[in-house]
Protein backbone atom coordinates (compact mmCIF):
# COMPACT_ATOMS: atom_id res chain seq x y z
CA UNK A 1 0.00 0.00 0.00
CA UNK A 2 1.13 3.55 -0.68
CA UNK A 3 0.91 6.49 1.71
CA UNK A 4 -2.47 7.53 0.33
CA UNK A 5 -3.85 4.00 0.76
CA UNK A 6 -3.67 3.03 -2.91
CA UNK A 7 -2.11 -0.25 -4.01
CA UNK A 8 1.51 -0.40 -5.16
CA UNK A 9 1.96 -1.17 -8.80
CA UNK A 10 4.91 -2.35 -10.84
CA UNK A 11 6.24 -1.03 -14.12
CA UNK A 12 6.96 -3.42 -16.94
CA UNK A 13 10.60 -3.61 -15.83
CA UNK A 14 9.67 -4.71 -12.28
CA UNK A 15 10.21 -1.34 -10.57
CA UNK A 16 7.56 -0.23 -8.11
CA UNK A 17 5.43 2.78 -8.88
CA UNK A 18 4.23 4.58 -5.82
CA UNK A 19 1.87 7.47 -5.51
CA UNK A 20 3.27 9.88 -2.96
CA UNK A 21 0.25 12.15 -3.03
CA UNK A 22 0.12 15.66 -4.41
CA UNK A 23 3.47 17.20 -5.30
CA UNK A 24 2.48 20.71 -4.35
CA UNK A 25 2.89 23.79 -6.49
CA UNK A 26 4.80 23.37 -9.73
CA UNK A 27 7.55 25.91 -10.50
CA UNK A 28 6.50 28.55 -13.02
CA UNK A 29 9.67 27.95 -15.02
CA UNK A 30 8.59 24.35 -15.71
CA UNK A 31 5.11 25.42 -16.77
CA UNK A 32 6.48 28.11 -19.07
CA UNK A 33 9.01 25.71 -20.57
CA UNK A 34 6.21 23.33 -21.52
CA UNK A 35 4.13 26.16 -23.02
CA UNK A 36 7.09 27.48 -25.04
CA UNK A 37 7.83 24.00 -26.34
CA UNK A 38 4.21 23.28 -27.23
CA UNK A 39 3.81 26.58 -29.09
CA UNK A 40 7.20 26.47 -30.81
CA UNK A 41 8.24 29.79 -29.27
CA UNK A 42 11.60 28.43 -28.20
CA UNK A 43 12.54 27.71 -31.80
CA UNK A 44 11.44 31.19 -32.85
CA UNK A 45 13.51 32.76 -30.09
CA UNK A 46 16.51 30.66 -31.12
CA UNK A 47 16.01 31.77 -34.72
CA UNK A 48 15.82 35.45 -33.75
CA UNK A 49 18.92 35.08 -31.58
CA UNK A 50 20.76 33.46 -34.50
CA UNK A 51 19.68 36.21 -36.92
CA UNK A 52 20.78 38.94 -34.49
CA UNK A 53 24.15 37.28 -33.97
CA UNK A 54 24.63 37.02 -37.74
CA UNK A 55 23.72 40.68 -38.29
CA UNK A 56 26.19 41.76 -35.58
CA UNK A 57 28.98 39.51 -36.88
CA UNK A 58 28.60 40.45 -40.54
CA UNK A 59 27.94 44.16 -39.94
CA UNK A 60 25.40 46.50 -41.50
CA UNK A 61 27.23 46.63 -44.83
CA UNK A 62 26.55 42.96 -45.59
CA UNK A 63 23.56 42.26 -43.34
CA UNK A 64 21.12 43.89 -45.77
CA UNK A 65 22.35 41.62 -48.57
CA UNK A 66 22.29 38.35 -46.61
CA UNK A 67 19.77 36.24 -44.70
CA UNK A 68 20.14 33.29 -42.33
CA UNK A 69 18.55 30.23 -43.94
CA UNK A 70 19.04 27.86 -41.02
CA UNK A 71 21.36 25.94 -38.74
CA UNK A 72 21.69 22.21 -39.34
CA UNK A 73 24.21 19.92 -37.67
CA UNK A 74 26.44 22.82 -36.71
CA UNK A 75 26.49 24.38 -40.19
CA UNK A 76 24.96 27.84 -40.54
CA UNK A 77 23.52 28.31 -44.01
CA UNK A 78 23.34 31.89 -45.26
CA UNK A 79 21.56 33.15 -48.39
CA UNK A 80 23.51 35.87 -50.20
CA UNK A 81 22.06 38.35 -52.70
CA UNK A 82 24.71 37.93 -55.40
CA UNK A 83 27.61 35.76 -56.48
CA UNK A 84 30.29 38.39 -55.98
CA UNK A 85 29.36 38.93 -52.34
CA UNK A 86 29.03 35.16 -51.86
CA UNK A 87 32.63 34.67 -53.04
CA UNK A 88 33.89 37.53 -50.88
CA UNK A 89 32.21 36.17 -47.75
CA UNK A 90 33.27 32.58 -48.42
CA UNK A 91 36.90 33.35 -49.22
CA UNK A 92 37.82 36.48 -47.28
CA UNK A 93 35.47 36.75 -44.30
CA UNK A 94 34.44 33.20 -43.42
CA UNK A 95 36.98 32.58 -40.64
CA UNK A 96 36.34 35.98 -38.99
CA UNK A 97 32.56 35.50 -39.22
CA UNK A 98 32.74 32.00 -37.76
CA UNK A 99 34.82 33.20 -34.81
CA UNK A 100 32.48 36.17 -34.26
CA UNK A 101 29.42 33.93 -34.30
CA UNK A 102 30.98 31.45 -31.89
CA UNK A 103 31.65 34.32 -29.49
CA UNK A 104 28.06 35.57 -29.78
CA UNK A 105 26.49 32.09 -29.58
CA UNK A 106 28.42 30.30 -26.81
CA UNK A 107 25.79 27.58 -26.26
CA UNK A 108 25.46 26.74 -29.96
CA UNK A 109 27.67 24.26 -31.78
CA UNK A 110 28.85 26.03 -34.91
CA UNK A 111 31.33 24.16 -37.09
CA UNK A 112 31.02 25.81 -40.49
CA UNK A 113 29.36 28.48 -42.62
CA UNK A 114 27.78 27.65 -45.95
CA UNK A 115 26.79 30.39 -48.36
CA UNK A 116 24.37 30.08 -51.26
CA UNK A 117 23.03 32.59 -53.74
CA UNK A 118 19.37 33.48 -53.49
CA UNK A 119 16.75 36.18 -53.35
CA UNK A 120 16.72 38.38 -50.27
CA UNK A 121 13.25 39.48 -49.23
CA UNK A 122 13.69 42.88 -47.61
CA UNK A 123 10.52 42.43 -45.51
CA UNK A 124 11.99 39.36 -43.78
CA UNK A 125 15.36 40.97 -43.15
CA UNK A 126 14.10 43.90 -41.08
Amino acid sequence: MTQDGGPRRRKGNGQRITNNGPKGPEPLSEILARVFTARGWGRRQDRLHLERAWAEAVGPEFAAQTRVAGLRRGVLEVVVANGVLLQELAHYHKRRLLEGLRGRLPGTTLTDLRFRAGVIDENKNS
